[in-house]
């Protein structure tokens, strides 16, 4: 397989698809209520832009678990969370934000390699797509399941990329998120940020974390910015 030139990571919620429905959110509430049988919320929990792990976490500390509970019981939380996302969510199609599959076509007929680098669980990032009619354009992805933070997924994402020949050490590297984190991964990782404000954090807020790009959606967006070489 030709190397690509590009590599280009997209965050998921907020990104690609905005105002999915509750059932990422129940999902999570149910899996923890059938397996240690204690009642929780994401009320509270500042849920954009973290790992699913972590929001687990952070509901069952609150509601009073000790945390090496919280660790024993984990595997099996997640295990049914993504079971039961995935028999639940609805038709997204008409949840995908503006601009991304007009995007999603371009970069493809380049030969742009585009994976996923988001904070849900993979069963649940893969139906999601399913769902929004996305998921052939990915070729890959990093989960919540494979680093204990962004940060680490994109470096995840990356080496497999480099390791799988996909890209070349000269590829250009973008991260595409709505989310301060997003921008931090990609400064952390040495790849360029293009920040977008179709989630839930305004776009000036966005734009003080020095992205590469800011926009307000991925109408705005141009080839060339995510086709030259690295900056």
């Amino acid at each position: 397989m030709k190397q690509s030139n590009a590599l280009v990571l997209f965050d998921i919620d907020g990104t690609l698809i905005r105002r999915a429905g509750p059932h990422h959110r129940e999902a999570l509430v149910e899996a923890i209520r059938r397996t240690v049988h204690v009642e929780t919320t994401t009320e509270g929990v500042p849920v954009a832009g973290m790992l699913d792990r972590d929001i687990l976490a952070v509901m069952m500390l609150r509601a009073g678990m000790p945390r090496s509970a919280i660790q024993r019981a984990m595997p099996e939380i997640v295990a049914r969370a993504q079971s039961i996302y995935v028999r639940r969510v609805p038709d997204l199609a008409r949840k995908v934000c503006p601009g991304v599959r007009s995007l999603l076509r371009r970069l493809t007929a380049r030969g742009v390699v585009i994976g996923l680098v988001t904070g849900n669980l993979s069963r649940i990032g893969w139906r999601k797509m399913e769902r929004a009619g996305l998921r052939p354009y990915f070729r890959f992805g990093a989960f919540a399941e494979l680093a204990r933070d962004r940060a680490g997924l994109v470096r995840v994402a990356i080496r497999r990329a480099r390791r799988e020949r996909w890209i070349g050490r000269e590829s250009a590297i973008t991260l595409i998120g709505d989310h301060p984190n997003d921008v931090l991964a990609a400064k952390a990782n040495n790849i360029r940020a293009i920040a977008v404000g179709t989630g839930i954090v305004p776009l000036e807020e966005l734009q003080a974390h020095s992205p590469l790009i800011a926009i307000p959606d991925l109408r705005s967006l141009l080839l060339d910015d995510l086709l030259s070489r690295n900056p």
